[in-house]
């Protein structure tokens, strides 16, 4: 059968997308289809057509998936940032699970894949929930919300819709602590009642781009970061009046700052951040680590699931107190002075100047002095600091692996392969570039077993642990 654009059909929906979307099948052709999920029957509208494929958009479920639910937000579906809060949480986990042991198989080429059972939020981590079906909420530590004006001409907060620029308006987000609400509502109000222009990405004019916050999950402090297109909000003055307005919209606010983005980019943060109010950062603990998070320090946003992920990680790295570990992609270090409580010596590689000086601090801080960190690209500085028997960084044990979703650097897997150290534990947020990159070091280690966690719920997106061997 050929198709057309506007074209009407129902469908069964058999399988997920990577981005959330419904796939099924007409008459053999295939359609990845918004808004729908495995399980539902739908009547669709098709909207593109590729060889082979096409897209589609639900007009409407003429029979729901027995793992369909009513999401405890009014933006869910539209919003970019939680593309499933409509299918039951177990499910979630089941689909993640599949997925992870897919893309080993497939990508990585494993035929028989050691995976353990996801990690899932369970009932009693989460204090707050939806009624009915449990639903995890208030998860997120960190989140960030773009600033615009409504057609109407009011101030809006929200999350854009998925792929686009596109604001939804949301006055709170479920996923996020409580006090978000409030935060978001004296920001609005405080723009408004300042005339203070909202940044207009066509023009490039205006002021107030996005708004950031951080929450301490287990010290209660909260970091209140404007992203402006400026130095301030027109004066000394305003600024001041803006952090008190902060400080007085939520008890925990310890921290209030401006961060400078000027370049016309789709980048939220710039280099540079003004501190109106506090130490320009706030302290956060996992499992009696403290860790000093400014606005652009890399930190899990899930503080449930992070002492988990991280306990995992421990757990495949099978330390006695005698290794020396290296920590490529580190960030802040979080990883690291975990792993420095069980090794002799640990150094963290990152990229990023000032991750590496938060690790630094957060070492200092946690009276822990067998981590020392670099700056530089893992894939330059590892191998270089391991060439040569004396260098003094020749002997290690461990490699731990934290690339971002893009993966590790070629030139870093080739290294690790030259060098041998006897175990390698590969922390991922994207299960098919982790089974690309396992592959490749498949050459000379076997892949002992691997976890998935869910540190993303209600988003396709599925965090993994894996723990090899030199063969």
């Amino acid at each position: 059968m050929s198709y057309k654009k506007n074209d009407i059909i129902e469908l069964n929906i058999t399988d997920m997308g990577t981005g959330g979307e419904g796939i099924g099948r007409h008459e053999g052709f295939t359609f990845f289809v918004k808004d729908a999920l495995p399980g539902d029957l739908v009547q669709a509208v098709v909207t593109k057509l590729n060889k082979g494929y096409g897209f589609a958009k639900t007009l409407k479920v003429l029979r729901p998936s027995d793992f369909r639910v009513t999401p405890p937000c009014a933006a869910a579906g539209r919003c970019g940032g939680c593309q499933i809060m409509q299918l039951s949480y177990s499910e979630q986990l089941r689909i993640k699970e599949e997925k992870v042991r897919a893309d080993l198989e497939r990508i990585g080429g494993f035929k028989e894949v050691p995976l353990k059972p996801i990690m899932g939020i369970e009932p009693e981590d989460c204090s707050t929930q939806a009624p009915g079906t449990f639903c995890p909420l208030h998860f997120r530590n960190k989140v960030q919300f773009p600033v615009g004006v409504s057609g109407d001409g009011r101030i809006i907060t929200g999350f854009y819709a998925g792929r686009t620029h596109y604001i939804i308006e949301n006055e709170g987000c479920p996923v996020s602590p409580p006090e978000t609400e409030s935060l978001l509502a004296a920001l609005r109000t405080f723009i408004s009642g300042h005339n203070i222009p909202v940044y207009d990405e066509k023009t490039g004019k205006g002021l107030v781009r996005h708004v950031l916050l951080r929450f301490g999950a287990a010290t209660g402090r909260i970091m209140v970061c404007l992203v402006v297109n400026g130095r301030s909000l027109g004066s000394s003055e305003l600024d001041r009046k803006f952090a008190q307005a902060m400080k007085r919209a939520a008890s925990g606010v310890t921290s209030v700052c401006l961060n400078i983005n000027k370049e016309r980019t789709n980048v939220i943060l710039g280099r540079e951040t003004v501190n109106l109010y506090g130490s320009g950062y706030i302290e956060d603990k996992i499992e009696g680590l403290t860790f000093r998070v400014s606005p652009v320090s890399f930190f899990q946003v899930n503080s449930i699931q992070t002492p988990k992920l991280y306990a995992k990680a421990l757990e495949y790295a099978k330390l006695s107190g005698s290794e020396t570990v290296w920590d490529l992609y580190c960030g802040t270090g979080t990883i690291s002075l975990f792993l420095a409580r069980r090794a002799k010596q640990v150094y963290g590689v990152e990229i990023v100047p000032q991750a590496i000086e938060d690790a630094k601090v957060n070492a200092k801080i946690n009276g822990i002095s067998n981590a020392e960190f670099f700056c530089g690209k893992s894939e330059e500085v590892f191998p270089e600091k391991c060439a040569g028997t004396g260098s003094g960084f020749a002997a290690l044990d461990v490699v731990v692996l934290d690339p971002p979703r893009k993966g590790c650097d070629a030139a870093l897997l080739e290294a690790i392969l030259r060098v041998s150290p006897s175990r390698i534990v590969y922390v991922s947020c994207s299960s098919a570039t982790l089974a690309r990159d396992l592959k490749i070091l498949s050459e000379k280690y076997d892949l002992d077993e691997a976890t998935p966690c869910d540190m993303f719920p209600h988003s396709v997106h599925c965090e993994v642990c894996a723990a090899l061997s030199l063969r």
